[in-house]
């Protein structure tokens, strides 16, 4: 299990460590849920990611007895170091509020588990240190600047648990690259360098709550 822990995190970690493989080489669809509370607050984020068919053989290969489903009490251990050591990168999670510096407080409910399509979904949720309101545009974003791992939100894949009445969330696609930029990918692609540490954020989407 120590192996695999290990092997596991070099996969998410070697997006933040430069030039690398092919760029993007893991996939991961997100589903994000907005978090109020009873004062009508932003008190944090959760997170479900859903990583793609090879990733997800990588990380249950050698977890249980062959032809056995994996267990979530097996994945555990996993979840938790990769949590813990996506912390420094902010787990590649950027939330914004104008006027304001938003920091996370200590991953909660951090649960990894295998699907019956042999998908591994991670889940967590990430607290705010302090809450803050929606009435200036809550903004939300979920991506790797190196582009190392494409992260794309799942349709209708941003809600909102507890907002009050009158609360809205949209999601707006980035632009498509320039000429100059796809070429850049693609010979990231080809090369297995990185396209550049600010790459990420020109294809992600972007979540804007906004509340009354």
């Amino acid at each position: 299990m120590k192996r695999i822990i290990h092997a596991a995190f070099v996969i998410l970690a070697m997006a933040c460590a430069g030039p690398a493989l092919a760029h993007p080489h893991v996939f991961v669809v997100v589903t994000s849920e907005v978090i109020f509370d009873a004062q009508g607050r932003v008190t944090g984020v959760s997170q479900s990611w859903i990583f793609d068919e090879m990733y997800s053989a990588f990380v249950t290969t050698g977890a249980s007895e062959e032809g056995k489903p994996v267990s979530a009490e097996q994945l555990q251990p996993l979840a938790e170091q990769n949590v813990s050591d996506l912390a420094e990168y902010g787990y590649f999670t950027i939330v914004k509020v104008p006027g304001q510096k938003i920091e996370f407080a200590k991953p909660q409910a951090i649960v990894m588990r295998e699907d019956d399509k042999k998908l591994v979904t991670l889940t967590f949720i990430l607290p705010l240190k302090q809450p803050v309101k929606a009435d200036k545009a809550f903004t939300l974003q979920v991506y790797d600047p190196t582009y190392f791992v494409s992260f794309d939100f799942a349709k209708n894949g941003v809600t909102m648990k507890g907002a009050p009445s009158g609360c809205s969330v949209s999601v707006t696609q980035p632009a498509p690259l320039g000429e100059s930029e796809a070429n850049r990918l693609n010979e990231a692609f080809f090369s297995g360098l990185s396209p550049g540490a600010d790459f990420g954020i020109k294809l992600a989407s972007r979540a804007t709550v906004a509340c009354p």
